[in-house]
């Protein structure tokens, strides 16, 4: 009876984010705003004091440049979210930094092919100096922005030509597994990371972060295909009263709630994983780049009394923290 009440539960609440909404963005907000949010916990208590000041402010930008992508149709933001490293040949040869990269590529073949891996370090300079010169709203802003990049970064399919399981007939696997995922199981995920460390060489760990990112691709794609085959087909996918698959406003099946449960289960926690992975890149990326500044006093940045204010915030979230979980983040569901 207990079992299946749960599963009743479970089915109640997976159709209540399906009705209510319909972005189909990178992690969607759910996933992006968690990356920043831990990442803020994650930070030493100089840095972090700073940061939880302005917690709402980096949990909320984290998914700004999905909107500078999706709704403003931004075309330079475009390549900044994934890397095709197929068409690039062997990464060790590489250029390091984006103007070698512009040096070596037409603008065309960036565009098409992506620019993740280099626009992360030159987030990460801009945010160093940032720092160093103590600029406010830049740090913020920067800050919350370099959490979104390595947040796609640990998206295995945002490091392949087949990025949506165009090339191998599963498309919408990309939503699926980066939006509808996390949002329908994402409230069990353990999301403590340990304090950020600092980062010797931000180009070979950028890289490194890419590569084994992109490792995980085949292993996400087989897993869909091989459920498939066990699958019952009129069983994959969420339908509506008229029988026809649900679809996101992207025209994109979604996929049902007995399949998703299976697929995640198949999985073996990969995408809590990557979230979590991603969390802590991002924490240690932020604590570099202002170790790498001179390790700026920002006390002073913020009026005393907002610090004193929050610290009592801060010290319950922190407890929270390390039993893997957040303060209730009030983003919009997406399935």
């Amino acid at each position: 009876m207990k079992k299946k009440f749960s599963q009743i539960a479970y089915r109640l609440k997976f159709f209540t984010l399906v009705l209510i909404a319909p972005l189909l963005l990178s992690w969607g907000p759910f996933g992006h705003e968690r990356i920043n949010r831990s990442a803020t916990l994650a930070l030493s208590a100089p840095l972090q004091s700073f940061f939880y000041n302005h917690v709402d402010f980096i949990t909320q930008e984290s998914s700004v440049p999905d909107l500078r992508k999706y709704t403003l149709n931004d075309n330079a933001e475009k390549p900044r979210h994934f890397i095709d490293l197929e068409n690039f040949g062997v990464s060790d040869s590489l250029p390091v930094s984006l103007i070698e990269a512009k040096k070596r590529y037409n603008e065309k073949f960036l565009q098409q092919n992506g620019i993740l891996p280099w626009y992360i370090e030159e987030i990460m300079d801009k945010l160093t100096r940032a720092f160093k010169e103590r600029r406010k709203t830049e740090i913020l802003f920067l800050a919350a922005d370099l959490g979104h990049y390595l947040g796609d970064a640990y998206m295995p399919l945002h490091t392949t030509v087949n990025h949506d399981g165009q090339l191998t007939n599963q498309k919408g696997i990309h939503g699926f597994w980066e939006s509808q995922l996390p949002e329908v199981f994402g409230d069990k995920y353990n999301l403590f990371i340990d304090n950020a460390v600092y980062i010797q060489d931000v180009s070979k760990e950028t890289w490194r972060i890419i590569n084994s990112t992109h490792m995980l691709v085949d292993t996400l794609l087989q897993a869909d295909r091989q459920l498939k085959q066990q699958f019952p087909a009129d069983k994959v996918y969420s339908i509506d009263d008229s029988g026809n698959p649900r679809k996101t406003r992207f025209n994109v099946p979604i996929h049902s709630p007995e399949y998703s449960l299976q697929y995640n289960h198949k999985l073996n926690g990969m995408v809590e994983r990557q979230m979590r992975l991603a969390a802590a890149a991002t924490a240690n990326f932020w604590y570099t780049a202002w170790v790498n500044a001179g390790k700026p006093n920002l006390d002073d940045l913020d009026p005393a009394y907002q610090t004193k204010r929050n610290k009592t915030n801060l010290h319950r979230e922190l407890k929270l923290f390390k039993h893997g979980k957040l303060f209730d983040i009030k983003s919009e569901k997406e399935f």
